[in-house]
Protein backbone atom coordinates (compact mmCIF):
# COMPACT_ATOMS: atom_id res chain seq x y z
CA UNK A 1 0.00 0.00 0.00
CA UNK A 2 1.68 3.30 -0.93
CA UNK A 3 0.94 6.71 0.31
CA UNK A 4 -1.87 8.99 -0.92
CA UNK A 5 -1.10 13.20 -0.54
CA UNK A 6 -3.58 15.41 -0.94
CA UNK A 7 -3.53 18.91 -1.85
CA UNK A 8 -6.52 21.23 -2.60
CA UNK A 9 -7.95 24.69 -2.64
CA UNK A 10 -10.79 23.16 -0.23
CA UNK A 11 -10.20 25.11 3.38
CA UNK A 12 -10.33 23.32 6.06
CA UNK A 13 -14.17 24.72 7.22
CA UNK A 14 -16.13 22.30 5.42
CA UNK A 15 -16.20 18.39 4.99
CA UNK A 16 -14.89 18.17 1.49
CA UNK A 17 -11.26 17.00 2.81
CA UNK A 18 -12.52 14.89 5.30
CA UNK A 19 -15.19 13.17 2.87
CA UNK A 20 -12.04 12.30 0.31
CA UNK A 21 -10.41 10.46 2.84
CA UNK A 22 -13.27 8.84 3.88
CA UNK A 23 -13.73 7.38 0.24
CA UNK A 24 -9.69 6.67 -0.01
CA UNK A 25 -10.39 4.22 3.25
CA UNK A 26 -13.01 2.59 2.50
CA UNK A 27 -11.22 1.31 -0.78
CA UNK A 28 -7.73 1.25 0.83
CA UNK A 29 -8.29 0.61 4.87
CA UNK A 30 -4.47 0.93 5.54
CA UNK A 31 -3.63 3.81 3.32
CA UNK A 32 -1.10 6.49 4.94
CA UNK A 33 -2.84 9.87 4.05
CA UNK A 34 -0.65 13.18 3.76
CA UNK A 35 -2.27 16.07 3.64
CA UNK A 36 0.42 18.57 1.92
CA UNK A 37 -1.93 21.30 2.13
CA UNK A 38 -6.08 22.57 1.81
CA UNK A 39 -4.88 26.41 1.67
CA UNK A 40 -4.22 27.28 -1.74
CA UNK A 41 -5.98 30.13 -3.04
CA UNK A 42 -9.16 29.41 -4.43
CA UNK A 43 -9.07 28.68 -8.42
CA UNK A 44 -5.26 29.28 -8.70
CA UNK A 45 -4.24 26.91 -10.10
CA UNK A 46 -0.46 28.86 -10.68
CA UNK A 47 -0.14 28.26 -6.84
CA UNK A 48 -1.12 25.01 -6.67
CA UNK A 49 1.24 23.78 -9.49
CA UNK A 50 4.30 25.35 -7.40
CA UNK A 51 3.42 24.02 -4.36
CA UNK A 52 2.41 20.43 -5.98
CA UNK A 53 5.54 20.09 -7.56
CA UNK A 54 7.80 21.29 -4.81
CA UNK A 55 5.90 18.65 -2.42
CA UNK A 56 6.70 15.63 -4.94
CA UNK A 57 10.45 15.63 -4.86
CA UNK A 58 10.39 14.52 -0.97
CA UNK A 59 8.17 11.57 -1.28
CA UNK A 60 8.83 8.42 -1.89
CA UNK A 61 8.29 6.36 -5.05
CA UNK A 62 5.36 5.27 -5.74
CA UNK A 63 3.41 7.72 -3.78
CA UNK A 64 0.02 8.67 -5.53
CA UNK A 65 -0.21 12.59 -5.50
CA UNK A 66 -4.16 13.84 -5.72
CA UNK A 67 -4.35 17.35 -6.61
CA UNK A 68 -7.61 19.16 -7.13
CA UNK A 69 -7.56 22.86 -7.82
CA UNK A 70 -10.43 22.58 -10.21
CA UNK A 71 -11.88 26.24 -11.55
CA UNK A 72 -13.64 24.01 -14.35
CA UNK A 73 -15.28 20.88 -12.49
CA UNK A 74 -18.20 19.98 -14.12
CA UNK A 75 -17.15 20.54 -17.43
CA UNK A 76 -15.51 18.89 -20.34
CA UNK A 77 -12.08 19.46 -19.20
CA UNK A 78 -10.30 15.80 -18.56
CA UNK A 79 -9.00 14.35 -15.00
CA UNK A 80 -5.43 12.66 -15.50
CA UNK A 81 -3.49 10.11 -14.00
CA UNK A 82 0.13 10.53 -14.93
CA UNK A 83 3.63 8.89 -13.41
CA UNK A 84 6.39 10.71 -12.89
CA UNK A 85 9.68 9.93 -12.13
CA UNK A 86 8.08 6.61 -10.18
CA UNK A 87 5.12 8.78 -8.61
CA UNK A 88 1.80 8.98 -9.62
CA UNK A 89 -0.07 12.92 -10.27
CA UNK A 90 -4.25 12.47 -10.12
CA UNK A 91 -5.65 15.94 -11.09
CA UNK A 92 -7.46 17.51 -13.98
CA UNK A 93 -6.21 18.78 -17.22
CA UNK A 94 -5.75 21.92 -16.58
CA UNK A 95 -2.35 23.51 -16.14
CA UNK A 96 -2.42 21.69 -12.61
CA UNK A 97 0.78 19.53 -13.18
CA UNK A 98 2.56 21.71 -15.64
CA UNK A 99 5.85 21.88 -13.73
CA UNK A 100 5.83 18.45 -12.81
CA UNK A 101 5.59 17.57 -16.62
CA UNK A 102 8.03 20.17 -17.41
CA UNK A 103 10.72 19.39 -14.83
CA UNK A 104 10.32 15.14 -13.91
CA UNK A 105 10.26 12.53 -15.72
CA UNK A 106 7.32 11.17 -17.47
CA UNK A 107 6.59 7.22 -17.92
CA UNK A 108 3.20 7.17 -18.67
CA UNK A 109 -0.13 9.19 -18.31
CA UNK A 110 -3.82 8.19 -18.83
CA UNK A 111 -6.74 10.27 -19.24
CA UNK A 112 -9.08 8.61 -16.38
CA UNK A 113 -12.28 7.46 -17.96
CA UNK A 114 -12.95 4.00 -16.60
CA UNK A 115 -15.96 4.49 -14.54
CA UNK A 116 -15.48 0.67 -12.41
CA UNK A 117 -13.08 2.58 -10.39
CA UNK A 118 -15.35 5.90 -9.42
CA UNK A 119 -17.28 6.10 -6.70
CA UNK A 120 -20.94 6.32 -8.40
CA UNK A 121 -23.18 8.03 -9.21
CA UNK A 122 -20.77 10.95 -10.11
CA UNK A 123 -21.60 14.40 -9.38
CA UNK A 124 -20.80 17.84 -11.57
CA UNK A 125 -19.09 19.22 -8.65
CA UNK A 126 -17.10 16.92 -6.63
CA UNK A 127 -14.59 15.34 -8.88
CA UNK A 128 -12.39 15.33 -5.75
CA UNK A 129 -14.73 12.60 -3.71
CA UNK A 130 -16.30 10.88 -6.94
CA UNK A 131 -13.28 10.44 -9.18
CA UNK A 132 -10.17 11.46 -7.91
CA UNK A 133 -9.94 10.01 -4.18
CA UNK A 134 -11.76 6.75 -5.44
CA UNK A 135 -9.09 6.81 -8.19
CA UNK A 136 -5.88 7.51 -6.13
CA UNK A 137 -6.77 4.11 -3.68
CA UNK A 138 -7.50 2.00 -6.36
CA UNK A 139 -3.85 3.10 -7.79
CA UNK A 140 -2.53 2.88 -4.12
CA UNK A 141 -4.05 -0.82 -4.19
CA UNK A 142 -2.17 -1.98 -7.07
CA UNK A 143 -4.55 -1.30 -10.23
CA UNK A 144 -2.67 -0.28 -13.56
CA UNK A 145 -2.52 3.04 -14.73
CA UNK A 146 -3.51 1.67 -18.13
CA UNK A 147 -7.01 0.32 -16.87
CA UNK A 148 -7.77 3.63 -16.19
CA UNK A 149 -8.92 4.77 -19.79
CA UNK A 150 -7.02 5.87 -22.83
CA UNK A 151 -3.33 7.34 -22.96
CA UNK A 152 -3.19 11.07 -22.98
CA UNK A 153 -1.10 12.18 -25.67
CA UNK A 154 -1.32 15.76 -24.58
CA UNK A 155 -1.89 17.48 -21.19
CA UNK A 156 -2.78 21.55 -20.97
CA UNK A 157 0.17 23.15 -19.63
CA UNK A 158 0.45 26.68 -18.09
CA UNK A 159 1.95 29.34 -19.90
CA UNK A 160 3.81 30.40 -16.77
CA UNK A 161 6.21 33.61 -17.42
CA UNK A 162 9.34 33.37 -17.97
CA UNK A 163 12.97 35.13 -17.16
CA UNK A 164 14.35 37.68 -19.82
CA UNK A 165 18.05 38.80 -19.80
CA UNK A 166 18.38 42.62 -19.01
CA UNK A 167 21.85 45.00 -19.96
CA UNK A 168 24.30 45.00 -18.77
CA UNK A 169 24.14 41.37 -17.68
CA UNK A 170 21.34 41.37 -15.43
CA UNK A 171 18.25 39.40 -15.40
CA UNK A 172 14.21 40.08 -15.05
CA UNK A 173 11.71 38.20 -13.32
CA UNK A 174 8.66 37.99 -11.60
CA UNK A 175 7.20 36.46 -8.45
CA UNK A 176 5.48 33.34 -8.96
CA UNK A 177 3.99 32.37 -5.71
CA UNK A 178 3.68 34.02 -2.05
CA UNK A 179 3.95 31.89 0.69
CA UNK A 180 2.36 31.82 4.10
CA UNK A 181 4.92 33.72 5.30
CA UNK A 182 4.83 36.35 3.17
CA UNK A 183 7.72 35.52 1.29
CA UNK A 184 8.26 36.26 -2.57
CA UNK A 185 9.25 33.21 -4.52
CA UNK A 186 10.47 34.24 -7.80
CA UNK A 187 10.99 32.31 -11.14
CA UNK A 188 14.52 33.08 -11.48
CA UNK A 189 16.48 29.82 -10.27
CA UNK A 190 19.72 29.10 -8.46
CA UNK A 191 21.26 27.84 -11.55
CA UNK A 192 20.66 31.21 -13.39
CA UNK A 193 21.79 32.80 -10.86
CA UNK A 194 24.80 31.10 -10.61
CA UNK A 195 25.38 31.77 -14.33
CA UNK A 196 25.08 35.26 -13.88
CA UNK A 197 27.45 35.50 -11.03
CA UNK A 198 30.30 34.03 -13.28
CA UNK A 199 30.80 37.83 -13.50
CA UNK A 200 32.66 39.68 -10.62
CA UNK A 201 30.75 43.07 -10.27
CA UNK A 202 27.98 42.32 -7.45
CA UNK A 203 23.85 42.09 -8.14
CA UNK A 204 21.58 44.16 -6.80
CA UNK A 205 17.87 42.64 -6.37
CA UNK A 206 14.78 45.12 -6.87
CA UNK A 207 11.36 44.21 -6.41
CA UNK A 208 9.61 46.78 -8.77
CA UNK A 209 12.24 49.12 -9.03
CA UNK A 210 12.52 49.07 -5.18
CA UNK A 211 15.97 47.67 -4.26
CA UNK A 212 16.16 44.85 -1.54
CA UNK A 213 20.32 44.64 -1.53
CA UNK A 214 22.64 41.74 -2.69
CA UNK A 215 22.39 37.79 -2.50
CA UNK A 216 22.28 36.74 0.63
CA UNK A 217 22.10 33.32 2.52
CA UNK A 218 19.63 33.35 5.25
CA UNK A 219 17.16 35.45 7.05
CA UNK A 220 19.16 36.02 10.27
CA UNK A 221 21.87 38.23 7.67
CA UNK A 222 19.96 41.30 8.01
CA UNK A 223 18.52 42.75 11.12
CA UNK A 224 14.93 41.92 11.83
CA UNK A 225 12.85 44.39 9.83
CA UNK A 226 15.41 44.49 6.95
CA UNK A 227 14.82 43.11 3.84
CA UNK A 228 16.62 39.86 2.06
CA UNK A 229 17.24 38.44 -0.88
CA UNK A 230 18.28 34.77 -1.27
CA UNK A 231 17.89 31.44 -2.88
CA UNK A 232 15.14 29.68 -1.16
CA UNK A 233 14.54 25.84 0.10
CA UNK A 234 12.82 25.41 -3.60
CA UNK A 235 16.02 25.99 -5.43
CA UNK A 236 14.52 29.39 -6.47
CA UNK A 237 15.11 32.99 -5.65
CA UNK A 238 13.27 34.40 -2.83
CA UNK A 239 12.35 37.73 -1.46
CA UNK A 240 12.05 38.01 2.40
CA UNK A 241 12.16 40.41 5.29
CA UNK A 242 13.33 39.31 8.30
CA UNK A 243 10.33 38.19 11.10
CA UNK A 244 8.32 40.20 8.36
CA UNK A 245 6.27 40.51 5.07
CA UNK A 246 7.78 41.42 2.24
CA UNK A 247 4.79 40.89 0.46
CA UNK A 248 3.20 43.96 2.55
CA UNK A 249 6.71 45.73 2.40
CA UNK A 250 6.57 45.85 -1.01
CA UNK A 251 2.82 45.73 -2.11
CA UNK A 252 4.08 42.61 -4.19
CA UNK A 253 1.73 40.02 -5.50
CA UNK A 254 1.91 37.19 -8.24
CA UNK A 255 3.60 38.85 -11.70
CA UNK A 256 5.41 41.45 -9.31
CA UNK A 257 8.33 42.48 -11.85
CA UNK A 258 12.25 41.21 -9.93
CA UNK A 259 15.41 42.13 -11.53
CA UNK A 260 18.31 41.31 -10.41
CA UNK A 261 21.04 44.45 -11.87
CA UNK A 262 25.00 45.19 -12.08
CA UNK A 263 26.00 48.05 -9.75
CA UNK A 264 27.20 49.69 -12.24
CA UNK A 265 24.19 49.48 -14.03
Amino acid sequence: MHAITLTTDFGSTDHYVGVMKGVILRIAKAAVIVDITHKIEAHNIVQGAFVLRHALTWFPRGTVHVAVVDPGVGSDRRIIAGRYSGQTVIAPDNGLISLIHRELQLEAIFSVENSRYFAGPVSRTFHGRDIMAPVAAHVASGVPLSTLGPPANSVDVLKLPTTQPIEPGGLAGCVLYVDHFGNLVTNITAEEIGHLMQRKSPLIVCVADQPVGQLRGAFSDVPPGEPVAMIGSSGMLEIAVNRGRASDRFGAAADTPVTLRRREA
